[in-house]
């Protein structure tokens, strides 16, 4: 048998290229790559994610920027729209929640005034709108705690509002930041921001014993793109004149494909070492799940340093 210490070292370095690739910079003790945690606390955690992966497809969370107004007009706009005209509650950035067309209007106009004077049309954007849903049957409550918790973390030096959808198939959260902060830095969230986001919101809700995961597409075997939301409401109001592509095949998602299926073959060997029927059992599972995977072949993952091979497998390039 392979030595424990051993195996978890190396899923760490596999699982980190599995689920947190790349560098990015957190803010909180939740940080995404788990730094400052021992080699077995990490690999607990990854043995973790790989279950709620290949063996209860635990449902993923979903963090979507929507677009953003240029101005209080459409700011004003989408805090009437995502408040149902001020019969849904609004809660902003202090925790005060209200409800009416007058506490919607009001909080425009301290949107207007609250930093730099937002005029009713801007060449900039002045704000980010914001979704985050998770699958049918979740508790909308859980889920408004989590985005709420989610807002306190990410965006504390905003001014922000969120409000509830639960009337709708997914339980999802409208939050509405402002793009300038109380101390005049502005928001610019880029795609590694949005992985983030989602990562913390999934593990918001973790803490709330919601079972939720934020593993990136080629990681679950899927190469799906979701349309944009203007185009679902030209395809609802049947102004949508070509279809929205529904998968991604181009040479980088078909690379980051196969690179994630050889590290979940990597992972299934390692675990395959396991002294335990249950690291053998997970073991058995990740291979099923990385045999399911539809990868096209003549495509080779971009190259670079590769972690160490499990104990077990040798040098077996493709």
């Amino acid at each position: 048998m392979t030595d424990p210490k051993a195996i978890d070292g190396l899923l760490v370095q596999w699982g980190d290229r599995l689920f947190y690739p790349g560098n990015r910079t957190v803010k909180d003790r939740s940080d995404p790559k788990l730094r400052g945690r021992s080699i077995a606390q990490r690999a607990a955690r990854l043995r973790e994610r790989i279950a709620a992966t290949v063996e209860r497809r635990a449902p993923q969370v979903m963090v979507k920027v929507t677009g953003g107004g240029r101005g209080m007009k459409a700011i004003a706009a989408h805090f009437r729209y995502i408040s149902k005209n001020g019969r849904l509650d609004v809660e902003d950035d202090r925790g005060e929640v209200s409800q009416g067309r007058d506490a919607v209007r009001d909080l425009a106009e301290e949107w207007r005034f609250g930093g730099a004077y937002i005029g009713d049309t801007s060449p900039r954007r002045e704000a980010f709108n914001i979704i985050l849903s998770m699958p049918r049957g979740t508790n909308p409550l859980a889920v408004q705690q989590a985005a709420r918790l989610f807002a306190r973390q990410e965006f504390a030096d905003h001014k922000y509002v969120m409000v509830l959808h639960d009337h709708q198939a997914n339980p999802h959260v409208h939050l509405s930041v402002r793009a300038e902060s109380k101390d005049g830095r502005r928001l610019n969230p880029r795609k590694g921001d949005l992985h983030r986001w989602r990562e913390v919101f999934a593990a918001r809700l973790r803490e709330l014993g919601i079972e939720a995961e934020a593993t990136r597409q080629p990681t679950r075997g899927v190469a799906r793109r979701h349309p944009d939301l203007w185009q679902l409401k030209a395809r609802d109001d049947g102004r949508l004149l070509k279809p929205p592509a529904i998968g991604r095949s181009g040479a980088s998602a078909q690379a980051s494909s196969v690179a994630a299926q050889r590290a979940w073959r990597e992972l299934g060997r390692i675990l395959g070492a396991s002294e335990s029927e249950a690291g053998r059992r997970l073991a058995r599972s990740v291979e099923a799940f990385a045999s399911a995977m539809t990868i096209r072949p003549n495509v080779h993952p971009a190259p670079g340093r590769e972690p160490q091979t499990s104990p077990s497998s040798g040098d077996r390039s493709r």
